[in-house]
């Protein structure tokens, strides 16, 4: 299939891209990558009068790594971020995460921000912004604003931007001392989008687990974010009770079916992946 007629305009810069954004207002969708938006418009399930590419913003193609957080322009691909050396030693579960993100092709093209924005319920980065309690940062001609990740995500496939504001950048804060992450998953196919898969961290404070929490793509309309930790705190790593806290997981979750899996399923997943990513993300946090 092919998508509806579109006008197409590439801005040389951010104030221009806004002003355009702007006067398009909700006629208008931004082109990044294009690895989710180009799909939909070929399937008709959008059909926006105006695409704004945002590809020659060159100042937006950042990966900033501070000693409290990673901060990722609009434009830096996923490749970039996964390969961004700063950026692994101050959030490492952004590079275990984008490494389970379609496949090496996607990832030189696709962009980070441009995935969350997508708010796409499947999508891997929009855990990894839910569990570190990240933000996004958004712009328009108005003004700016910094959108915490539990404001961000409105449901499935929709987020909170409205017509006029571009996402710059996302802010993924580093985790306590002490901490590991995992990030695990179960796809039809590898590169696929996931039936069931969670970011994880384990906090281990004195040699005993002081926090575990998860956060799920595929279970919710939006990220689902659980405390896991009274299943396990006060243990140490390697004996912890990480089924448990699957159970636990387990009983909160309270997914859709759909074609790729009944909702049973997708519980199940949720047991068994917990336990698995925990325990993972303790290995690490031990080490």
């Amino acid at each position: 299939m092919k998508p509806s007629p579109f006008a197409w305009s590439a801005p040389a810069s951010v104030s221009e891209a806004l002003a355009l954004l702007a006067r398009v207002g909700g006629d208008g969708k931004v082109l990044a990558g294009g690895q989710s938006l180009l799909p939909i418009l070929n399937m008709r399930l959008a059909a926006p009068a105006h695409l704004v590419d945002i590809n020659r913003l060159a100042e937006l193609a950042y990966v900033r790594a501070t000693e409290g957080a990673v901060v990722v322009g609009a434009l830096a691909r996923h490749a970039a971020v996964e390969r961004d050396g700063p950026a692994y030693d101050v959030q490492p579960l952004l590079r275990q995460a984008l490494g389970l993100v379609a496949h090496p092709v996607i990832r030189n093209r696709g962009t980070t921000v441009g995935s969350i924005a997508h708010a796409d319920p499947s999508g891997e980065m929009t855990a990894v912004l839910a569990l570190t309690g990240g933000s996004v940062q958004v712009a328009s001609e108005a003004g700016e604003r910094d959108v915490p990740a539990a404001e961000f995500f409105a449901g499935p496939l929709e987020s909170c931007l409205v017509p006029g504001e571009l996402a710059v950048s996302a802010t993924f804060p580093a985790f306590a001392p002490g901490s590991g992450t995992a990030f695990v998953e179960v796809a039809r196919r590898h590169g696929d989008y996931a039936v069931c898969g969670l970011a994880a961290v384990v906090t281990v404070t004195d040699g005993v687990v002081s926090a575990a929490r998860a956060a799920y793509v595929s279970v919710a309309p939006t990220p689902l974010v659980l405390d896991l930790t009274e299943a396990v705190a006060g243990a140490e790593p390697a004996a912890a009770d990480w089924a448990a806290a699957g159970d636990l997981a387990w009983q909160q979750a309270d997914p859709e079916p759909d074609i790729h899996a009944s909702a049973d399923y997708r519980r199940h997943l949720v047991r068994v992946l917990t336990a698995r990513a925990l325990r993972e993300a303790a290995g690490r946090a031990a080490a």
